[in-house]
């Protein structure tokens, strides 16, 4: 009996000596208690951040560990979720990974991940807690010159995102590694020694500034990256500070009416200028989208030619661009819009001064983007060449009443 009696005593003994050091190891334990804020200061959180479901919260840090002694509600999350692989480690290392869903309401999953959403979330705050916000069933921003050539008396400065990088002599420039679908070292030497001053700047590459949702502005990579190569393509064709639609979801195509005219022939001013100018014209605005409120232009990257015209601001003019100017301006009219900048309502269309691409803007004031389509068919002086809009509705105003008014059909607008 006395033996048993030593046995039970001895227990006793090592279970109050455990508990002795347990008690004394949770007096030097300190667990701070975070909201989603203060956490995200404290360890310097990318908020506004772009991401996918799947993406790390912590961006490129190492998973936040705390005392195990400090922390049993994380313990718990671990027991409650069955987590056998994060209990062993934490009896085996003495730290537990940190519960991500203390700090996060939505979008978040408790070991930092984002989840819960398809497309290009990102990260903000829901009060004091942390989310990652699913993407609105539209995003746009706008272009704005990220990398750029900037002339010097002496060669040019390569500066990105206003740090300048290095400095170039001008006997390097038409050995420069810079090119894309519209620019090549050739397109940079030009602009140095022909078509600038010192103090000019030719951009390399855009970023997206001003998120319609209110994300961080991105460089030209991520572009890609987050939201694809034909947007990035979409925006080295367009002028720096166009609107860009990044992102649409679940978007429905509701197609406008078509407008049409023809060439036909003024050989007082050269029907094969007349021509070309016209497909420059159709290429430059063909499948311009512009998001909802906002002001567009063709892309930058069209020539046009001048033909003699003693009536023209120094004797010549881009003719042949007033046809499918006039395609144009009527399915932008019958969309609804004002009359496009750089345009007047007579034949002519096309007012002088303004260039035909870039130049004149449409103001899309429609709550969902649209997309201008335009192409020819045939050529010559028969050339017909057309002109329509595309609306891109999101599913919450598919049923509103101006789309009641949609069209499919096809209206001739008189010959060139």
């Amino acid at each position: 009996m006395s033996s048993k009696w030593r046995n039970t005593s001895v227990k006793i003994v090592l279970i109050l000596f455990v508990v002795c050091i347990l008690l004394f190891a949770f007096s030097f334990v300190h667990n701070t208690n975070y909201t989603g804020k203060s956490f995200a200061e404290a360890y310097n959180l990318p908020v506004g951040q772009s991401m996918f479901a799947g993406d790390s919260i912590l961006d490129e840090q190492d998973m936040i560990q705390t005392p195990f002694l400090g922390n049993p509600s994380f313990i718990l999350h671990e027991i409650t979720t069955l987590d056998l692989n994060g209990i062993l480690m934490s009896l085996t290392t003495g730290f537990v990974p940190f519960d991500f869903s203390t700090i996060s309401s939505e979008g978040i999953d408790s070991s930092g991940h984002a989840s819960g959403f398809k497309g290009p979330g990102f990260l903000t705050f829901d009060g004091d807690k942390l989310t990652v916000k699913a993407p609105n069933e539209i995003i746009w921003g706008y272009s704005k010159p990220y990398k750029v050539l900037t002339k010097t008396e002496s060669g040019v400065n390569l500066v990105e995102n206003g740090t300048l990088i290095k400095s170039i002599p001008a006997n390097e420039i038409r050995s420069l590694p810079y090119h894309n679908d519209f620019y090549n070292s050739t397109a940079i030497a030009e602009w140095y020694n022909e078509d600038s001053a010192v103090g000019s700047n030719f951009t390399l590459e855009n970023g997206i500034v001003g998120f319609s949702d209110g994300r961080n502005n991105i460089s030209y990579s991520d572009v890609e990256r987050i939201f694809g190569k034909n947007i990035s393509d979409y925006v080295d064709a367009y002028p720096s500070g166009s609107p860009i639609v990044l992102y649409m979801g679940n978007t429905t195509e509701i197609m406008g009416e078509t407008y049409y005219t023809y060439l036909d022939s003024h050989p007082e001013y050269g029907d094969s200028i007349r021509e070309f100018n016209a497909n420059q014209f159709v290429e430059a605005w063909n499948n311009t989208v512009i998001p909802p409120n906002c002001t567009g232009t063709g892309h930058d990257y069209v020539s046009f030619g001048s033909a003699n015209d003693a009536s023209a601001p120094g004797g010549s003019a881009a003719h042949g661009v007033c046809p499918p100017a006039r395609a144009l301006r009527s399915a932008v009219l019958g969309e609804g819009f004002s009359l496009p900048v750089g345009m007047d309502e007579s034949e002519n269309a096309v007012l002088y001064g303004y260039n035909p691409a870039s130049g004149i803007t449409v103001t899309n004031t429609h709550s969902y983007p649209v997309k201008i389509v335009m192409w020819t068919e045939g050529s010559g002086t028969s050339m017909c060449i057309f002109s329509k809009i595309v609306r891109y509705v999101p599913p919450s105003q598919v049923n509103t009443s101006n789309l009641t008014t949609s069209s499919t059909g096809t209206k001739n607008i008189g010959n060139g």
